[in-house]
């Protein structure tokens, strides 16, 4: 008797059907619910509009100095390990991934 290879299993099909009629008796959402929940949340996501006043913030950041053996990058303006040095034009100094 020849088999078929790409038949179902029965024990697999039974387990799929089964699946499939779980979530199809689930509470699933429809359009106008999940359009509704969308647009609630654009609304209070907290996001300041421009011309906002913003003068009460203030921002709190640690800034290191530029080491020894590093140097700002003249075109991108990254401070780089000197090892990155691809070319010198009088104090302007330049790194490897912007003369490439």
């Amino acid at each position: 008797m020849a088999q078929d290879y790409d038949e179902m299993r029965p024990d697999v099909a039974e387990a799929s059907d089964a699946n499939l009629k779980s979530l199809q008796t689930m509470n699933a959402p429809d359009a106008r619910n999940v359009a509704a929940d969308l647009d609630y949340a654009d609304e209070t996501d907290g996001v300041t509009l421009p011309g906002a006043d913003l003068s009460g913030e203030e921002l709190v950041i640690a800034v290191i100095p530029q080491g020894e053996d590093e140097f700002t990058c003249a075109e991108c303006f990254l401070v780089r390990h000197r090892s990155q040095i691809a070319r010198v034009k009088g104090s302007l100094r330049y790194c490897r991934d912007c003369e490439s």
